[in-house]
């Protein structure tokens, strides 16, 4: 680890990282300042007053649940498999997966919509949540297998010579020594989960099963556009991020960079 000793070394360092900071600060700070405007708090009581907004902080809720949940487990596995299981071929398996980092969510929506429409899956939760799984898979599997890379190899020796399997060998070894990478996979499956706009707009049809993003599209309609109110709900709608965020710092930041290493 890098340390700097000399003051001047340390302004320059600080003066450096806030103007790293500041492209990613003002628009924040826009955004809280507009959603004060005009009518001050009394827009985020508006916005609170809607009569929708439990069952969209449910629904994100559930969809941001189950979408962790599976990128969990299928991350976990296949990081494991590629890592330490003697595959044939797992190599191109790994960056035929890799691959899919490329795929942007745009071009995947009409054979998404598709394939939702043919297994009677639109309009429901799974429209939403399987999709944004699929998404986040990769990019978890990629820092999950470089994390497990770092496991000894001794100590799922040992765990054979005492007769241990390997399913156990993945539950008593990979799994409590995970612990900082899968904050890293909660974080951000969290984040595009919570915040994915697009897939719950196009599949998510019937009020009550929209989730919070789609909040501020009540205060724009065609003859009218109260920016203060949306800037308000989009505030609302980041607090759970920054929250789970704030909650899981050292965790996420340790895990990420210990699994973005190898």
């Amino acid at each position: 680890m890098f340390e700097i000793r000399t003051r001047r070394a340390k302004i320059v360092l600080q003066i450096v990282m806030t103007l790293i900071v500041i492209p990613f600060v003002f628009p924040l700070w826009v955004m809280v300042q507009g959603s004060l405007s005009g009518q001050g708090w009394e827009n985020y009581a508006i916005v609170l007053a809607v009569p929708e907004l439990p069952q969209f902080f449910l629904n994100s809720i559930l969809v941001a649940a189950a979408t962790i949940a599976i990128v969990y487990v299928c991350s976990m596995l296949a990081a494991f498999g590629f890592s330490k299981l003697r595959v044939r071929g797992k190599e191109i398996y790994f960056w035929m997966l890799i691959l899919a980092l490329t795929l942007p969510e745009v071009v995947l929506l009409t054979p998404l919509f598709a394939t939702t429409s043919s297994l009677g899956l639109f309009n429901t939760p799974w429209a939403v949540i399987l999709p944004i799984a699929a998404l986040q898979i990769p990019f978890a599997v990629l820092i999950a297998r470089n994390f497990v890379d770092g496991i000894p190899d001794e100590l799922f020796d040992a765990a054979r010579l005492d007769g241990a399997s390997t399913f156990s060998g993945f539950r008593y070894i990979v799994v409590p020594l995970t612990r900082p990478i899968v904050a890293a996979i909660f974080v951000l499956t969290f984040i595009a989960a919570w915040n994915n706009y697009l897939l719950p707009l196009v599949f998510l049809q019937d009020l009550s099963s929209q989730t919070l993003t789609l909040l501020p599209q009540f205060f724009v309609g065609r003859f009218s556009d109260d920016q203060t109110k949306v800037l308000a709900s989009a505030v609302i709608s980041a607090l759970p991020v920054i929250i789970a965020y704030l909650s899981l710092q050292r965790l996420f930041e340790r895990g990420l960079a210990a699994g973005a290493l190898k």
